[in-house]
Order: structure tokens, then sequence, then C-alpha cells
């Protein structure tokens, strides 16, 4: 499956951004998405994801209530919706693909098999 993430910006602190990611090519029936981000001279770190049925979230500690991720499978989409924009969010948005039945959203990199190219998203203060 080919990932294509959209939606970054600058903002300043305290706004909002909505990043969308579009899934196309052989899309499998049941597979879970999920956010991750990268800051300069940093690792990749996980943000948010939702199972196959958008019915379970999971959200990094240090973007809960703030950063809301859903899901269209009718149009092969996930958003994340970051609301209270901080500084520290800035970084590079990747999203990311892995097929699963279940219900369960995980959190490790090494479980997703396609990722998009990532997006930019500027915080200033």
């Amino acid at each position: 499956v080919q990932l294509q993430a959209c939606g970054g910006g600058s903002v300043q602190a305290g706004g909002c951004l909505r990043l969308s990611c579009v899934a196309s090519g052989r899309t499998q029936p049941r597979y879970a998405m999920a956010w991750f981000r990268q800051a300069p001279g940093k690792e990749r770190d996980f943000v948010g994801g939702i199972s196959w049925s958008g019915g379970t979230t999971l959200y990094a500690d240090s973007v809960k209530g703030r950063f809301t991720i859903s899901r269209d499978n009718a149009k092969d989409t996930v958003s994340l919706q970051m609301n209270n924009l901080k500084p520290d969010d800035t970084a590079k948005y990747y999203c990311a693909a892995r097929y699963s039945a279940s219900e369960t959203v995980v959190g490790r990199e090494k479980n997703y098999s396609s990722w998009g190219q990532g997006t930019e998203v500027t915080v200033s203060s």
C-alpha cells in the first residue's frame, strides 16, 4: 500500500493543523494506521494510532487531549487533528500502515510495514 500525507505547515503556539493520509494501491481490507513524528536530531516517535475499524485509538502521553486521530475507510483516509500545538510538536510527521485484523493498536515503529513520505509541522512560540 502507498501512503500520501499532506496538511503540514507552520503555525503559532496554540494553533491547530489537520494532517491527512490517503492510502492507495492494493490496500488490505483490514489495516491499522498510525502517525509518527521525528524532530531534528531525534528518533522517530509514535504519536497516535487507530485500528482498522476506527473503534480503538492509542495516543502518546505528550499529545493526549490535544490530538485526535480518525479514519474514513470509504475514502482510505486517516486524519490527525492537532489542537493547542506547542513548539515541542515541531517535527516531520509520518503516516504508517500495518495489516491487522484485531482491534489492538501498537506504537512500535517496527510493526508498521508501509510508510508515507512525511509532512513538516513547525510550531513557533
